[in-house]
């Protein structure tokens, strides 16, 4: 059920891209807003004390990690992860770093999900939008359907394989404590992110601010 959550996610936002590719899309902001809010919120309520159990300095230098690995990744991704897509391809052929890229960001957010926390829930709540904004990028860039397609689908499939490698490859738990604070560096880069480019030249909006209290205070009770 969790791969099929995680596949569907990303279906989600491609079904929605076709419904809105006509119109204008102005609450996009607010839900990137409550998607960034809620993912950084899962990750300081509920890894960020798993991985700290026994501190230790070497688990920061790991979060560290992880947030300059989503730097380097972000210069052939172009910030996708966070909702800003940009055309670089003029011949419309696959555009391969841009899917080599989120892959790796996909995959690692598949390692810490289980049944122990809500991360299912967050990661879900974060592909919704970004396999939107990929389609309407897509869509209006006049890719081929079955580029889209293809892309979007080879994308779906990263999370669950993530989830399925942490599953059934054997880890110990020191190495599994490492990857786990990978991920936390990779979604705290990315929310962050998302909160900040989502207060656009600064200014205080309400609508943007109320998304954010509300998906804090749903993954602090969850």
């Amino acid at each position: 059920m969790t791969y099929l959550l995680l596949f569907l996610a990303v279906a989600i936002g491609y079904v929605m891209a076709l419904l809105l590719k006509a119109k204008k899309t102005k609450s996009l902001p607010i839900f990137l807003a409550f998607s960034g809010a809620f993912l950084l919120a899962v990750t300081i309520f509920e890894l960020l004390p798993e991985v700290y159990q026994n501190p230790s300095k070497e688990i920061g230098v790991y979060v560290i990690g992880g947030i300059l690995l989503q730097i380097f990744l972000e210069f052939f991704s172009q910030g996708a992860e966070h909702g800003h897509v940009h055309e670089h391809n003029p011949a419309k052929s696959f555009p391969w770093l841009l899917f080599v890229s989120l892959s790796i960001h996909a995959l690692l957010e598949g390692f810490p999900i289980s049944d122990d926390n809500n991360l299912l829930i967050g990661v879900m709540v974060h592909k919704i939008p970004i396999a939107l904004i990929l389609s309407l990028f897509f869509i209006k860039a006049n890719y081929k359907k079955t580029t889209t397609i293809s892309f979007l689908f080879l994308f779906a499939l990263m999370t669950p394989l993530g989830n399925w490698l942490s599953e059934h490859l054997i880890f110990t738990q020191d190495q599994e404590l490492k990857i786990t604070a990978v991920t936390i560096g990779v979604f705290l880069h990315v929310s962050t992110t998302i909160l900040f480019e989502s207060s656009k030249n600064h200014k205080f909006n309400v609508s943007k601010m109320s998304a954010v209290v509300i998906a804090i205070l749903i993954a602090y009770f969850m």
